[in-house]
């Protein structure tokens, strides 16, 4: 067993206190748990940060700030200009005669839907991919962790300056975190993690060095699972907006409300929400009543099987794994009978 080498910057302290350090959420790079809680708290901090500390900092000119910022603030244009084509379509309802008007909410109401949905099945989606190449291979590439980043010093007054950032295991190829994922030496159990995905891999037990073996199997998966994730979540996000279309959500529009104050309301919404959605899933899987065109047909059942063929696809391209090591030991090849000279 190869043992890691351990990242001793994150020990490294720069006139901290002990009141500052008990405020750290994380007093050293620390590996999550990929699950809804953490995922959910992930988001919200990253969107929080982009719309507030991120871009007071790249506007007062920070020597702090980072391309992980930069990054992170992606999400401001994109939330905002998702709001402005969903108003884009309904702002100018109130100037039409009433005809054209309930037709134009109509219309206006399903964009609205279909870019709310197009993030939603595009981010749902991953999980698809995600999933079972998970509980298969052991491997998660999803895995995150907290960064904790020790910053340079702005002012006199200012020290002990430091900042979260959010990151997976598996973020870099070519640089993957590997020392995240060894247990402490301690325990004696420093390679679990590697024995898991090497069993869950026909690799074998009780390996001398499962993490020099896994490796190979890791990165293989990381590389093809992005892809698969890409390809799959841009056909599931076209299929998210094709179900906003669908006639059935006309119901739920009239009855829609966010007044949560208001619960009967609110709760009579949720339900016809719900009613509406799967109303709408049977109309693209069937199409339209009354149709004479194949298109509209058949469309919505070349759309869902297009995105869960690619999904499958992408699923056994990244379950179908090259890197694992021969099984041919010395003792396969050598003879013993017969004699050999070494030169």
């Amino acid at each position: 067993m190869i043992s890691p080498i351990k990242n001793n910057f994150n020990s490294i302290r720069f006139g901290q206190n002990d009141d500052r350090e008990k405020a750290l959420p994380y007093d050293k790079d620390t590996l999550l748990k990929n699950n809804l809680s953490t995922r959910s708290r992930i988001t919200i901090d990253k969107v929080t940060k982009a719309f507030t500390v991120y871009p007071a900092k790249g506007l007062k000119g920070s020597i702090n700030s980072n391309f992980y910022e930069f990054l992170t603030m992606g999400t401001v244009p994109y939330l905002i200009g998702s709001a402005t084509l969903m108003a884009v379509f309904n702002s100018a309802n109130k100037y039409f005669a009433p005809f054209e008007r309930a037709k134009a909410s109509a219309l206006g109401n399903k964009m609205a839907l279909g870019v709310l949905f197009y993030g939603l099945f595009k981010s749902i989606s991953k999980s698809f991919t995600n999933i079972p190449v998970r509980l298969i291979t052991g491997v998660d590439t999803q895995l995150p962790y907290a960064k904790v980043n020790y910053q340079l010093q702005e002012t006199p007054e200012g020290s002990d300056l430091t900042s979260i950032e959010y990151h997976k295991v598996g973020e870099s190829v070519d640089f993957t975190r590997w020392d995240l994922l060894y247990k402490d030496p301690k325990t004696g159990k420093q390679n679990e993690v590697f024995d898991k995905i090497a069993k869950k891999n026909g690799l074998g037990e009780n390996l001398n060095d499962s993490d020099q073996e896994v490796k190979p199997i890791y990165k293989e998966i990381l590389v093809k699972s992005n892809l698969a994730r890409t390809f799959s979540s841009y056909m599931w996000a076209a299929t998210g907006v094709a179900l906003a279309f669908q006639k059935s959500w006309e119901n739920f529009f009239r009855v829609a409300t966010l007044k949560f104050w208001k619960p009967k309301d609110f709760v009579h919404s949720l339900k016809v929400f719900k009613d509406s959605f799967v109303e709408s899933a049977k109309e693209l899987y069937n199409g339209r009543e009354h149709s004479f065109s194949k298109i509209e047909r058949y469309s919505g059942k070349a759309l869902l099987g297009l995105a869960s063929l690619i999904t499958l696809l992408g699923i056994i391209n990244t379950l179908h794994i090259t890197k694992k090591p021969s099984k041919i030991s010395a003792k396969d090849v050598m003879d013993k009978n017969k004699e050999s000279v070494v030169n």
